[in-house]
């Protein structure tokens, strides 16, 4: 296989884009944005009841660590092996996305990854559970989430982009960008986190209902990807290829919301409010609608400082832990693996030096 996720020709296999084969009414981009919606509904309902965070699975002060990472590595292992099917079937097409570049910048990877795991430390949660929090009445989390994103959007266009430009600039060029190049390899790799997951399923037996709605959340970035890159590609006016995220999603959001005459709603943006709406019934359903705030201002400095380092470590690492953790991952991008293995590392030893002290946020 080459150095990029290539796919079988989905012509020669009958498989056609959907905007070819119907008539929607409305542009691509509208459509994309309501798929994504569908895909944070699913997203946000699952996550809810899961509790889903990969922080949970990492710290050691979570009473459920065990399940928690339980869950984690099954929606991994889901995402990698449906990527798989899906992509040799020809429903996903990679060719050219930053995924699979060989050209890996490992400084900016390795330090955006420690930063954001820091920064899921402090704020007690990663950018997909804050996002479930904040529909369910956590207003700590939806301030956390509104400085997480203005972070993460000066550090791409704004006055930290410097920082990144130059940390970005130090890379190493491999023979290829995704473990798709190797023989064998995925098939490997989807055999050893689902051997982890099952493992860690049978020691902590989480319930049936959460391994299940593990098993839709790993389907989502999968999902995801055969959106944007083949079933609602337009190719005469081609959108990004893109699956589900939190980092580049939620600066698309804020913004759109403070500008939306001028900025359309795209992938991303559907997907937050998405994630928000399923959240919030599945909430309503399960009377867990709750409003919290901050107990004092030396709390609001530690989760804003968390915050920022997520921001800012999300754009340099290129991924949080569901857009390099799941979505990039699935696609066994060595720049999306890295990205996750930093995170943990980052979180893993934050959380040994005393930052775990204060109280939770609710996670």
């Amino acid at each position: 296989m080459s150095q990029t996720v290539r796919t079988f020709d989905r012509f020669e296999k009958g498989i056609a884009m959907l905007l070819e084969q119907y008539d929607w009414g409305i542009d691509a981009r509208t459509l994309q944005v309501l798929f994504a919606l569908g895909l944070g509904l699913l997203l946000g309902g699952a996550a809810q009841i899961t509790r889903f965070c990969l922080r949970r699975a990492i710290v050691p002060e979570a009473a459920d660590r065990g399940p928690a990472g339980a869950i984690w590595l099954t929606a991994l292992a889901v995402a990698i092996i449906s990527f798989q099917v899906a992509a040799s079937a020809g429903f996903i097409d990679l060719q050219g996305h930053r995924y699979l570049d060989s050209s890996i910048p490992v400084v900016a990877i390795v330090l955006g990854g420690l930063a954001f795991g820091a920064g899921m430390v402090l704020t007690r949660g990663c950018a997909s559970r804050l996002t479930v929090l904040a529909a369910t009445g956590n207003l700590r989390a939806a301030a956390v989430l509104v400085v997480f994103a203005v972070i993460a959007h000066a550090t791409l266009k704004g006055v930290l982009a410097p920082v990144r430009t130059t940390l970005g600039a130090l890379t190493v060029d491999l023979p290829f960008g995704s473990l798709y190049a190797i023989p064998f390899a995925p098939s490997v790799a989807g055999a050893l986190v689902l051997l982890a997951a099952l493992y860690l399923v049978r020691k902590y037996q989480p319930s049936v209902a959460h391994v299940a709605l593990a098993i839709v959340i790993g389907l989502v970035p999968v999902l995801g990807w055969a959106t944007t890159s083949v079933l609602l590609m337009d190719e005469f006016e081609p959108l990004d290829v893109q699956s589900v995220a939190f980092t580049l999603p939620w600066t698309e959001t804020l913004f759109w919301t403070i500008a939306s005459s001028a900025i359309p709603a795209g992938f991303g943006t559907g997907f937050i409010g998405g994630v928000l709406l399923g959240s919030f019934f599945s909430a309503i359903v399960r009377g867990e609608l709750k409003l919290e705030g901050f107990e004092g201002g030396p709390q609001m400095l530690r989760y804003f400082s968390g915050a920022a380092l997520m921001g800012f470590g999300g754009v340099l690492a290129g991924g949080c832990t569901v857009g390099a953790g799941l979505s990039g991952s699935s696609a066994l991008s060595i720049a999306a693996l890295l990205a996750l293995g930093s995170i943990t590392v980052g979180a893993a030893v934050f959380s040994r030096i005393g930052s775990n002290q204060a109280a939770p946020l609710a996670a």
